[in-house]
């Protein structure tokens, strides 16, 4: 595969399984919020959120992000996604989500040799979807359902204003009858679209032109969660709460990483276990300098009954030689590290959401969007600690892996 269309693969999978095409639709006008799609939310840009929920998601194949804006496609491709540029024709104002998810979905299928059999369309102005969320969309789909959307239950009155001049004025009750006012629990269960994420067979949506066709199932989720960003006010209510929908278990903002949120830790090496550094001797060895403090908190992890595991891209007999020292496995060489990532977790057992994984460059963005616990080190890149739901006091190579290991055992090691 052409490095131009490698990214957006969430898993491999078999050649028998459906392709499912998950589309977040991102141009780059926007008259309600200038550049909104790349506007931050918990110190990520929209965009690269809603990459981040799709490459996590279970039953989804591959990522597309739709746009006709270069610093849209950049940091699409930098958390992972694939990038189908949008013609001018689809991009202003008037253009539908249907037209842009249908072209992505010749694009793709163009480009792979194959057409997807579901394809889903998620909307990155949901700052708070999750990964669930995808994955119930997707499920119903390819359970049986012709289409899908997310949906949080309603419990309000709705009322509209009769139009000047209705010889009865004033207002009427649209799921109500305003002379009787039933307990909540007597009620009918009303349900909100959300907004968030649909699912449609291919088939199906290429012969209807809309998103809602033959059986439509709707999939539950949070209604805490249902923002639709459309305006300035809209965005600033996002900030405010995201510190409460994007925190730990307890709700704080900034809150670390204990023992009970962990159930393994993967560790880039270049950058997060050194300081990015390599020094080459006259016959063109290449060493670097790890930190003795690094060591111990590795081996602190160890001790607690942690998996463990050091993944990195370079094929170097340095990576090697440090993982056996604090004996540990190692996966180097590694063009995919969220592929590699995914298929360890799945031969451990172990929950990607349970998984703290330790990065520093725009190369682990797409691991971020695997596990429940991204980690940058202080000295990362911008773009890579934005995206990071922790991020160390220290420099990578000055102890930063000591320091996680001291957050997730609750105790300065020493």
């Amino acid at each position: 595969m052409s490095p131009s269309v490698s990214g957006g693969l969430n898993s491999p999978g078999s050649p028998d399984s459906p392709v499912v095409l998950a589309v977040i639709p991102a141009r780059g006008g926007s008259k309600g919020v200038p550049a909104k799609n790349l506007a931050t939310v918990g110190g990520v840009p929209l965009v690269v959120r809603a990459v981040r929920e799709c490459l996590a998601a279970r039953g989804v194949t591959h990522t597309v992000v739709s746009t006709d804006d270069d610093a849209i496609a950049e940091a699409a491709r930098g958390a992972g996604a694939e990038v189908v540029r949008r013609p001018a024709g689809i991009a202003g104002d008037t253009a539908t989500s249907e037209a842009a998810v249908l072209h992505a979905m010749d694009v793709h299928a163009e480009r792979h040799g194959r057409a997807a059999e579901v394809v889903l369309l998620v909307q990155c102005t949901s700052p708070f979807l999750t990964r669930e969320d995808v994955e119930g969309v997707a499920a119903a789909v390819t359970g049986g359902a012709d289409s899908a959307l997310t949906v949080a239950p309603f419990h309000g009155f709705v009322w509209r204003e009769e139009t000047p001049g209705d010889a009865a004025g004033g207002g009427v009750g649209v799921n109500h009858d305003k002379a009787y006012r039933p307990r909540r629990q007597d009620r009918p269960q009303d349900l909100l679209e959300t907004g968030a994420a649909y699912a449609m067979r291919a088939d199906g949506f290429r012969t209807a032109g809309h998103r809602f066709f033959g059986r439509t199932e709707p999939v539950r989720t949070d209604p805490a969660r249902v923002l639709e960003i459309d305006d300035p006010h809209d965005l600033a209510r996002a900030r405010a709460l995201a510190p409460l929908l994007d925190g730990g278990a307890d709700g704080r903002p900034g809150a670390l990483p204990a023992r009970d949120d962990v159930d393994a830790v993967v560790l880039d090496f270049d950058g997060t276990q050194t300081d990015d550094r390599v020094y080459v001797d006259s016959d063109g060895r290449e060493t670097v300098a790890v930190h003795r403090g690094d060591g111990l908190g590795i081996a602190a992890l160890r001790r607690a009954g942690l998996p463990l595991l050091i993944l990195s891209t370079e094929e170097n007999p340095v990576v090697a030689a440090r993982a056996r020292k604090l004996r540990i496995p190692v996966l180097h060489g590694v063009d995919r590290k969220d592929l590699a990532l995914k298929q360890w977790c799945e031969e451990q057992g172990i929950a990607p959401e349970r998984v703290l994984y330790v990065g520093n460059d725009v190369n682990d963005l797409p691991c971020f969007g695997l596990v429940g616990w991204p980690v940058a080190v202080a000295s990362a890149h911008d773009v890579v600690r934005g995206a990071a739901r922790a991020v160390t006091s220290t420099p990578g190579g000055a102890g930063a892996i000591r320091e996680i290991a001291s957050w997730i055992l609750g105790k300065e090691l020493s």
